[in-house]
């Protein structure tokens, strides 16, 4: 693709709830036949995928943590550098347009573009819009949702929004194309346990006595996947090999849509990119809302699942290894419920995401 082509500048925190999106409306991009680029923060630069560090800006940026004077100026002094360096990026690069996905990382892109009179558009999964959103959803162009009903109370917004799905990878798409297999009700049960895109204490904490309190014999069917912290592998693995279970354990797992794919139930936080991939690929899960959140988008993410039968939602409050076990034993004893759930799950995915947002960047660039 020769230098050309309209560009798009692509912007999205370093985390995979961020960035997948992103990845996926620049295949389609690149497809169409545009150039892209990522603005972000360093953390981006551990992922593997279309975003290669030739085509990827590190933007300084960090996100608003606690309400101290302190933390508060640094946040601005960076999100203030992170502009200087966006609005270079802008008179090096002249972007038709300008995608953002979320986190504070976007925040200087986004308003660079603005004061470049550069059409900016937000893509947000969350059924909540998240706080960089928020704050720049009266200065973009457009809004694009997962969910419908995002930002219907506000009619100010309402009218420049649009559902468009979360878009997927291309791995995505390929394991949305597996079929469920229904576990038979004395074979292999396979369990997946993540928890999001840098671990959860939380898994390591209560699955592994969850585990402990099952029946022996369901011991015998379990194929546990789980990725867990470094610091948390050694306590969790040697549970399991007292039980001797058969558990592949690691920190992350580069190929997750395949796992998901591949796992007769999915115990995981609920993110918009995880309920999303659920909701795409159709596998039954046990959701537990990351608690502490300013807007709970994550108990309202589950409840997208949980409304239509494919998931169990539990409060961190209640995720005891008591409960766990409860529904663990509960689903593997009725393996047409997880079957039931699957296809639940399956109902809220949508696979076209990633073309109905380029046809939105396209009709807000004007190209």
């Amino acid at each position: 693709m020769d230098n050309s082509s309209p560009l798009i500048l692509l912007a999205a925190g370093g985390t995979g709830g961020h960035l997948f999106p992103a990845e996926a409306l620049g295949v389609e991009l690149i497809r169409r036949g545009y150039r892209v680029r990522l603005a972000t923060d360093s953390r981006a630069l551990r992922y593997s995928g279309l975003f290669t560090r030739d085509i990827i800006d590190v933007v300084p940026s960090e996100t608003l943590r606690g309400r101290s004077p302190w933390s508060l100026a640094r946040t601005v002094v960076l999100l203030a550098a992170g502009t200087v360096v966006s609005l270079n990026l802008m008179r090096k690069l002249k972007p038709k347009a300008v995608v953002g996905f979320g986190g504070y990382p976007t925040l200087p892109p986004l308003l660079a573009a603005r004061l470049f009179g550069v059409p900016g558009i937000i893509h947000d999964a969350n059924a909540v819009l998240g706080r960089a959103n928020r704050f720049l959803s009266s200065r973009v162009s457009a809004i694009a949702t997962s969910l419908p009903g995002v930002l219907d109370r506000d009619p100010q917004l309402s009218g420049k929004t649009t559902t468009v799905g979360t878009p997927m990878r291309p791995a995505v798409l390929a394991a949305a194309a597996v079929k469920y297999a229904s576990p038979e009700a004395t074979g292999p049960l396979r369990l997946l346990v993540v928890g999001g895109s840098q671990g959860a204490r939380v898994m390591a904490d209560i699955v592994p006595p969850a585990i402990e309190r099952l029946e022996p014999a369901l011991w015998n069917r379990l194929i546990l996947t789980q990725q867990v912290r470094e610091e948390d592998m050694a306590r969790v693995r040697a549970v399991y090999d007292r039980l001797n279970l058969s558990a592949e354990l690691a920190p992350f797992f580069t190929d997750l849509p395949a796992r998901l794919a591949s796992n007769h139930l999915v115990i995981s936080r609920s993110g918009a990119g995880t309920v999303a991939e659920l909701g795409a690929i159709g596998r039954p899960s046990i959701l537990v809302p990351l608690p502490g959140s300013i807007d709970q988008d994550q108990f309202a993410n589950a409840g997208v699942l949980v409304q239509v039968g494919g998931a169990l939602r539990i409060p961190q409050t209640d995720f005891t290894p008591d409960r766990l076990a409860a529904e663990i034993s509960a689903l593997a004893a009725e393996p047409e419920r997880l079957t039931a759930m699957a296809a639940a799950a399956r109902t809220v995915g949508r696979l076209d995401a990633a073309e109905r947002l380029a046809d939105l960047v396209e009709k807000v660039a004007g190209i």
